[in-house]
């Protein structure tokens, strides 16, 4: 009773304040690592992967980031993106180079805020070389050497031994005039690492984050089939269907699957590289330029000339372009393997195409799909059937040709003109012609050669 008495009268700020610490720690949040691993080549795919999860970081509120990371390298401009993105992010990064961080992978090394490495690994040779693998000239060795050495002042690492990664060292005693490369001990003796690590385990340890929530990054499935449709032989079965798809439009018009089919499958070529930074927007460009000029040689322009062969090279050269990691046609750093990879794609593409045509065609229009939708009936004139717009009564006329016919064009006669081919090959504009037959959609005529 007398306790009880005494606690009642005790100051209510006393009470508060002894308090305090029983509700901190009540309050205290478990910390939160998200982990992403990098073991593959630095690329476009892997540029998206890590502006990805530091995206999914920063949703599911991570107090720390983790990179485990084994990688020989990859794209200077990918890679460059990675460690500024990594410089900027508000929380910790950390990264454990589970054997190698060579070239691009010890310029993302170094953006990170402690670096751990396992026994055996590796972190340097950051030259950088061209796609025959040979030292790439001097102004990108020397904007390489500026950013590994701000990179590495930025985190507190000496920046001479960043910039000896890039070219050849002139102290003896690490790199004997090499590129410098440092092993685990190295790089703990000189201040590159902060600690040997056998696992992930061990660094989250060291880290004093043992009993953090950690938290896998993985692409979402939307992301896994982008990655799934950036396969070289997948590219080239999307091609097979776009020109496919066009060449049964453009013969069935009305139809519409095949022109959706081309469609669908123009997206799902295009989208994941430009969400992977492949395709660029000028290439995108490219290519629409290019379908829309074969269209206009189909449709508007008489004749197969300039306008067909320019949309042909555009559009091949802009589907090739997409799937290479060029910069403005600069393919200093697209392995020659990549672009040939590339090109093999797209001419197996179209190539195989050019064989499901000529295979299939006989046979889609006599199946049944196709005789629902198109006609199947024969009107002939002998039973009383007539075009819209017929044109017998040109028949054996004479005119003019009012454009060159290679062989399609545009003939003159009776001051009328009239859509015509010529029978054999080109007729120039100004030459005297004959109408020997008709079609639904065009006069068919030959040269008249003048009398000597």
């Amino acid at each position: 009773m007398e306790i009880r008495l005494k606690l009642r009268h005790l100051p209510l700020p006393f009470l508060l304040l002894c308090l305090l610490p029983l509700l901190a720690v009540a309050q205290k949040r478990q910390d939160k690592v998200l982990l992403m691993e990098v073991k593959s080549e630095i690329d476009p795919r892997t540029n998206r992967y890590v502006e990805l999860a530091l995206q999914e970081a920063t949703a599911q509120e991570a107090d720390h980031v983790l990179l485990v990371l084994d990688t020989f390298g990859g794209a200077l401009n990918d890679a460059d993106e990675i460690r500024t993105r990594l410089l900027e992010y508000p929380k910790p990064v950390y990264v454990f180079i589970n054997k190698n961080a060579a070239s691009a992978g010890a310029l993302i090394s170094l953006a990170c805020d402690s670096i751990y490495m396992a026994p055996g690994a590796n972190i340097g040779a950051a030259t950088v070389v061209g796609a025959d693998g040979q030292a790439a000239p001097g102004k990108y060795q020397s904007y390489m050497r500026s950013i590994m050495r701000s990179t590495a002042e930025a985190n507190g690492r000496n920046p001479h031994l960043a910039e000896a990664m890039v070219e050849a060292s002139v102290d003896s005693t690490l790199s004997a005039g090499q590129v410098l490369t440092l092993t685990t001990s190295e790089a703990i003796k000189y201040g590159f690492c902060e600690g040997a690590a056998t696992n992930v385990d061990e660094v989250l340890e060291k880290l004093q984050l043992q009993d953090a929530q950690i938290v896998r990054y993985q692409l979402s499935s939307a992301d896994r089939i982008i990655s799934f449709f950036l396969n070289p032989f997948i590219s080239g079965i999307l091609l097979l269907v776009i020109v496919g798809g066009l060449y049964f439009e453009l013969q069935t018009p009305g139809v519409g699957f095949p022109l959706l089919a081309a469609i669908v499958a123009g997206v799902l070529y295009l989208v994941p590289y430009y969400l992977n930074g492949l395709a660029e927007n000028w290439e995108i460009l490219m290519f629409v330029a290019g379908i829309i000029l074969i269209l206009l040689e189909l449709f508007v322009v008489p004749g197969f000339g300039i306008t067909g062969i320019s949309g042909i090279v555009l559009t091949v050269v802009s589907l090739v372009l997409v799937m290479v990691n060029n910069q403005l046609f600069d393919f200093t750093f697209v392995p020659s393997e990549n672009l040939m990879k590339s090109m093999i794609a797209v001419v197996a593409g179209m190539a195989g195409a050019a064989v499901v045509i000529a295979i299939t065609w006989n046979r889609l229009l006599h199946s049944r799909s196709m005789q629902r939708v198109v006609l199947q009936n024969t009107f002939h004139s002998r039973e009383g059937y007539r075009s819209a717009n017929s044109a017998e009564h040109l028949v054996g006329k004479t005119g003019t040709a009012h454009t060159r016919m290679a062989p399609s064009g545009r003939v003159l006669i009776d001051d009328t003109l009239y859509d015509a081919q010529a029978r054999d090959g080109f007729i120039e504009k100004g030459d005297t012609v004959q109408v020997i037959d008709q079609s639904t959609f065009a006069l068919r005529v030959k040269k008249i050669e003048p009398n000597v």
